[in-house]
């Protein structure tokens, strides 16, 4: 996350003007309603000179004249008054309501499409808990400050005005008394914002923080069993709770400290208006129905003076879901789109070299290359084995085939096209990708099998030709038990498969790389958390299946190698070697002591008690 948060240098007008592109279609609605809040405030405010009048005309008169009528019609239009404001707010609600809802579903959306956008290196900074916070918490504020906050905050604002300005021009020195006390309200109401901000914000990243912690709990719920562990668990979040009470009391107690600064003030001035009220009326400075216009008229705005405070707490938490939205949306993708993408070649060929390539990951130190000068070509149809010790940047080379990461130097080449020269979208559609560990999506197996098989477009496939594939797909990977599930394919699989075991998740995610039918294939490791019988089983039918396709195989078993018609040997982000495995074990120590290692791992871990390694592939010799 970023240690500045975006947006705080900005005013708060102009951290709230970033949201017209968003707003702008819901302008006019919220504009209606605003126009018809300021009616309904208009009409309380006129309440006041009719009950001037009737004390001082009609009431007065018809006691001497028994004349009732000129009263009969300020009943009648104080009635009109009171209705029309019951109207105008009963229309200000349907007029915002809607356009609000609007506004929170586009920008919802805005940035879950955002967040698909940006790189893995965004998503390895930013921890999930915040990122749901901003996509639910904060976009529900906001919405909640566009349909009610902003409107009565200008609502307070207008009225206030418009009141004290009929005070000063109808009361004299009662008006100019009561314009006194507005001003500590002006001070108290700045100190407050700039105190109040700070709190807000800091509630806002706690309860982010907060959300990412039952995250990785729920996640890792397993181990926190396995191991014992929910009391160290219960022990963290207990602190991260506690100290999200207490900002939330701090901010409580700043809101209220406002709230009475705003009721007594207003009150302790009406308080002074009414002494000296009374002494004006004494001396005959002023009627007694100009006494009850001041007074009704302050009792018009002392409701929105009051409201203030919570209008303003509304206004400071939507600033602040506003910066921390626009903090993820102003972060701009590492990987895009070239304005004018290359095409693929007609013809469906997979040949991949990676020339002079050269990665560091975006937050460490550029000196400190995971790979550096690596030069491989992986042949059309061919199957290539990438093997090396733990830390020789496996992973990370086959994540730069698909433009997971982007090469900090060199260049990867798909049918002679720099895969930088190609949309995202384009390049995977020819390259997939089985990760060692499988993430399923909480959908059936069905979606999850045919996730990278297009539905639409120039490629789509129709519904019979899906089918066949899924059915070959889940054969091939030997995922047969789906058809023992309670709705076989149709079975939803719950929260990241989860509910499956690790050897059936891998092998979904193997059946899902293989349905896509891509030019090229890449296999970190797809066969770790399979036994030895269905690991044979799959290798057996993964290499009919390979056949035509560019694989590259990234190998922890000695077993995937047999896949491999050729292997290379990635040593300190380098690759030393590239050849068949026989001619390897002949002429390279490192590659000889990789499949030691490799088979000490596969006896010890995968099957403990064996005293042997497992056969090398056929005609071939373990060590030379």
């Amino acid at each position: 996350m970023p240690s500045i948060p975006a947006g705080s240098t900005l005013s708060t007008l102009a951290s709230f003007r970033r949201l017209l592109p968003y707003v702008r279609t819901a302008i006019p609605p919220l504009a209606g309603g605003l126009l018809s809040a300021l009616g309904a405030s208009l009409a309380a405010l006129a309440i006041p000179h009719v009950l001037q009048y009737v004390v001082d005309g009609p009431l007065t008169r018809g006691v001497a004249t028994r004349d009732w009528t000129g009263l009969a019609w300020s009943v009648v239009l104080v009635l009109a008054f009171g209705l029309a404001e019951v109207g105008l707010v009963a229309l200000r609600r349907n007029l915002v309501m809607y356009p609000g809802t609007r506004v929170e579903h586009a920008m919802r959306m805005a940035m879950f499409r955002h967040l698909q956008d940006l790189p893995a290196a965004f998503h390895d900074r930013w921890p999930g808990g915040q990122l749901l916070s901003r996509v639910m918490g904060d976009l529900g504020t906001l919405r909640r400050w566009l349909v009610f906050g902003l409107l009565q905050l200008v609502l307070n604002v207008c009225t206030i005005a418009v009141g004290v300005g009929v005070l000063v021009a109808t009361a004299g020195w009662l008006g100019l008394v009561y314009l006194a006390g507005a001003l500590p309200v002006v001070v108290i109401v700045y100190r407050f914002s700039r105190r109040y901000r700070v709190i807000s914000r800091r509630s806002q990243d706690q309860s982010g923080d907060l959300a990412n912690t039952v995250e990785e709990s729920v996640h890792g719920i397993r181990v926190l069993k396995a191991f014992g562990r929910g009391h160290d668990a219960l022990h963290s979040f207990t602190g991260q709770a506690d100290t999200l009470r207490r900002t939330e009391l701090h901010k409580a107690s700043v809101d209220a400290r406002l709230m009475a600064a705003l009721t007594l003030i207003p009150e302790l001035t009406l308080g002074v208006c009414l002494v000296l009220g009374v002494w004006l009326a004494g001396t005959g400075q002023v009627t007694v129905g100009e006494l009850v216009l001041f007074f009704a008229t302050t009792a018009v705005v002392n409701g929105p003076v009051v409201d203030l405070g919570m209008s303003l707490s509304m206004t400071i938490n939507a600033r602040s879901a506003v910066d921390r939205y626009f903090e993820v949306m102003e972060t701009a993708p590492d990987l895009t789109d070239p304005e004018r993408p290359a095409a693929l070649p007609a013809g469906r060929r997979g040949d991949v070299a990676l020339r002079n390539v050269s990665f560091a990951y975006p937050d460490a130190d550029r000196r400190a290359r995971v790979l550096e000068g690596v030069d491989l070509d992986l042949p059309a149809g061919t199957t290539t084995a990438l093997v090396g010790l733990t830390g020789s940047g496996k992973s990370t080379l086959a994540m730069l085939v698909p433009r997971i990461y982007d090469v900090t130097g060199g260049e990867v080449l798909l049918d002679g096209v720099d895969v930088r020269d190609l949309t995202r979208e384009d390049l995977r559609r020819h390259v997939a990708v089985a990760f060692e560990d499988p993430t399923l999506f909480s959908a059936s197996v069905r979606e999850n099998v045919l996730l990278g098989v297009p539905e639409s477009g120039p490629d789509a496939v129709d519904e019979a030709e899906r089918t066949r594939r899924m059915h070959e797909a889940l054969e091939v990977a030997q995922a047969s038990f789906v058809h023992d599930l309670p709705e076989g394919v149709e079975t939803r699989i719950g929260e990241e498969g989860l509910s499956l075991s690790g050897g059936q998740r891998q092998r979904l995610a193997l059946a899902r790389a293989i349905a896509a039918r891509p030019r090229v294939l890449v296999l970190d490791d797809p066969l770790s958390a399979l036994d030895v019988t269905t690991e044979e089983a799959v290798t057996h039918r993964l290499a009919d299946v390979l056949r035509g396709t560019t694989t590259l195989v990234i190998a922890h078993r000695p077993s995937t190698v047999a896949l491999a018609d050729r292997v290379a040997v990635l040593e300190g982000g380098r690759i030393t070697a590239v050849g068949p495995h026989s001619e390897l074990l002949a002429t390279s120590a490192h590659y000889r002591h990789v499949i030691s290692s490799l088979e000490e791992d596969y006896v010890s871990h995968d099957h403990p008690g064996s005293s042997a390694a497992p056969a090398a592939p056929a005609g071939e010799e373990v060590s030379a």
